[in-house]
């Protein structure tokens, strides 16, 4: 796992067994991100931001997943003044090659057709910043899906569903998509676009316990 560390150290304050708190700002508009997070229990607000992600940049991916989720974080901590601001971007990639959403069907089945059958990368890069002590921290997790061989049939029939259209990679594992993956190595919500785990030991450090 990547990490970029910024700002300044910061203590904890804890009266008994009781931490301080602050808002959590969840900066997705991602259902799938904002149910991950539910399930952790923690208390939290969703503000997507207004930040347009360009996957063009040229920059290593793991590098580009960490930079695209610290710009979403940083279009929304500046209306905040005392928060923990949350972000992520997930992209796939296969031989350097990167694939984000695609904006049409035969986008889609360009994607799946490019994947059908190989093994990729998903990466989830993700940023926590505390707008109270100028902190941040942004980290990179990686899982490898395994694709199942599919007829060009089966690709458009899985593309007319709509599942595909908002996805990284053209697929939701968690869905449809569930029957055209052979196998992950890695964590499994990484691939659905928040790898909790990951995110709530680094939470622990900015004084967030579920």
């Amino acid at each position: 796992m990547d990490t970029t560390f910024t700002g300044p150290g910061h203590q904890v304050m804890r009266q008994g067994s009781m931490y301080n708190t602050k808002r959590i700002i969840l900066a997705s508009a991602s259902p799938r991100r904002k149910e991950i997070l539910e399930r952790t229990g923690l208390k939290f607000m969703v503000d997507a931001g207004d930040y347009e992600e360009d996957l063009s940049l040229r920059m290593p991916a793991r590098r580009l997943a960490r930079y695209l989720s610290c710009e979403k974080a940083k279009a929304v901590a500046g209306r905040y003044r005392n928060a923990i601001i949350i972000a992520a971007d997930t992209i796939v990639c296969l031989n350097d090659k990167v694939f984000g959403k695609p904006h049409n069907y035969s986008e889609a089945k360009r994607m799946l057709g490019i994947l059908n059958g190989r093994n990729h990368y998903v990466i989830t890069g993700f940023t926590i910043i505390d707008t109270g002590e100028g902190q941040s921290v942004s980290r990179s997790v990686v899982t490898k899906v395994y694709f199942k061989r599919m007829t060009m049939k089966e690709i458009d029939s899985y593309v007319r569903s709509g599942e595909p259209l908002d996805k990284a990679g053209a697929y939701a594992i968690q869905g449809l998509g569930a029957a055209i993956v052979k196998k992950i190595e890695g964590d499994y919500n990484n691939v659905v676009g928040l790898p909790v785990d990951a995110l709530m030991k680094a939470l622990r450090k900015f004084g967030v316990y579920n």
